[in-house]
């Protein structure tokens, strides 16, 4: 199907769940897909021939994010994306709030890490490159709260109420960066709160709940915006294909009620998982010092032997 522009899909019929899921890839994305499966399968057997282990749910969370994208970029949900306001919001939600979050549980960069060898030294091999990314200002800048705050929140305003959403959404190239710019967006502002890989920015677990909290309403104030508004706000859908059958406003307010709704999902996954990393984190945290306490009874333990000794040797 061609992608040129905005007439491209003249001849979608009227939208289904099952015409929706129907196969439709785009390539760009499909390439990323499997690239990304297939190095992340490469790392995860590797450690495994190492004899070194990696959690099975991991590889599940990654895998399920990395389909999530295959799911409303490679099917016919990218196809009525371009002409149903509805349709776009769920590609949108999906590949920058849920996306993000299972890929960064898997913990990608952490097994990056742990699977590329070492280039030895005096020589710069890709892990190295990994590790001086990962300690560079540029990710210091952009995985700091007062970035990606407001960076999460202009995507959403000063993207659909201005004349750039409907420049990019003109060309296959515009919608391909704006996906693209979706997917990276949600995942600078959900890995300092929830990522398991090193990174630059690691707050407490009560101040990632305060990130998390920053931007969630402005999120449900635009799903708001777009419900109550009483005329098309982007110019993109106003006039919707006569084969489709659906009202331009209507079709609006449903995006409206997508948005304000997937706010929702995010917070609870992020909340549960927060709450895990957190008691993860004091348990081990507890165990540390029981481990602390031993050593400090054995030492007190010796401590208190060697006296005795040294009282029978004068004794003696």
């Amino acid at each position: 199907m061609d992608h040129s522009g905005h007439g491209m899909t003249m001849d979608l019929p009227p939208f289904t769940l099952a015409r929706g899921l129907e196969w439709s890839a785009d390539p760009f994305f499909l390439v990323g897909c499997l690239a990304g499966l297939a190095l992340y399968g490469w790392g995860v057997v590797r450690l495994r021939r190492r004899g070194d282990s990696w959690p099975v749910s991991r590889t599940v969370l990654y895998v399920v994010g990395v389909l999530t994208i295959a799911l409303v970029m490679c099917t016919r949900l990218n196809d009525y994306g371009m002409v149903m306001f509805s349709v776009h919001m769920v590609q949108h939600m999906v590949i920058s709030m849920l996306s993000p979050i299972l890929i960064l549980l898997g913990a990608p960069v952490t097994l990056a890490l742990r699977a590329l060898p070492t280039a030895g030294k005096g020589r710069t091999g890709p892990r190295e490159l990994l590790l001086m990314l990962l300690h560079s200002r540029y990710m210091r800048i952009i995985t700091h709260p007062a970035f990606t705050i407001p960076l999460f929140i202009a995507s959403l305003y000063a993207l659909y109420f201005s004349p750039l959403f409907d420049f990019l959404m003109g060309s296959r190239a515009g919608h391909l960066a704006m996906m693209v710019h979706f997917l990276a967006v949600g995942v600078v502002f959900f890995w300092p709160i929830i990522g398991v890989d090193p990174g630059p920015h690691r707050p407490g677990h009560l101040m990632r709940m305060l990130e998390l909290f920053a931007g969630m309403p402005f999120h449900a104030f635009f799903g708001i915006a777009l419900m109550m508004a009483s005329t098309p706000m982007v110019e993109t859908f106003e006039h919707p294909p006569a084969s489709l059958g659906i009202d331009a406003l209507a079709d609006q307010n449903a995006a409206g009620g997508i948005a304000w709704a997937f706010s929702e999902i995010p917070s609870v996954l992020v909340l549960i998982a927060l709450l895990f990393q957190w008691y993860g984190s004091e348990q081990r945290q507890a165990r540390r010092k029981d481990r602390a306490a031993d050593r400090d009874g054995d030492k007190e333990l010796e401590a208190y032997n060697a006296y005795l000794a040294s009282l029978n040797t004068r004794e003696g």
